[in-house]
């Protein structure tokens, strides 16, 4: 998609600091980060939310859920991390484009706060 945010960065058109990439998918450091590690995993195709990525193409989906996991193991988390996506906008997703966030390196509480 032409005008999304992400489309854009996956393209190479939008600078970003790359933490981890594969063919299919690319995480890279968050502008505004809520924890000391905070990283987006996205994939290069357009996919609007999870729910959409899951039911028309789920082995992408695993390989997004994977690299995920490898930045955790790049970034050092072994003390635990949170991996977050929201859907929607009750969901509070503000990139209609799905995206994990992978939050570490200090203790996440739930509710944040």
């Amino acid at each position: 998609m032409s005008d999304c945010l992400f489309c854009k960065i996956a393209a190479g058109e939008i600078p970003v600091e790359v933490v981890l990439e594969t063919d299919s998918a690319l995480a890279f450091r968050d502008i505004d980060p809520q924890a000391p590690v905070h990283v987006l995993v996205i994939p290069r195709a357009h996919f609007a939310n999870l729910q959409t990525l899951t039911q028309e193409n789920p082995d992408l989906a695993g390989q997004v859920l994977a690299l995920a996991t490898q930045v955790a193991s790049h970034e050092g988390l072994e003390r635990g991390y949170r991996i977050v996506t929201n859907t929607g906008p009750d969901g509070g997703q503000s990139v209609d484009h799905i995206h994990l966030h992978v939050l570490g390196g200090r203790p996440l509480t739930w509710p944040p706060g």
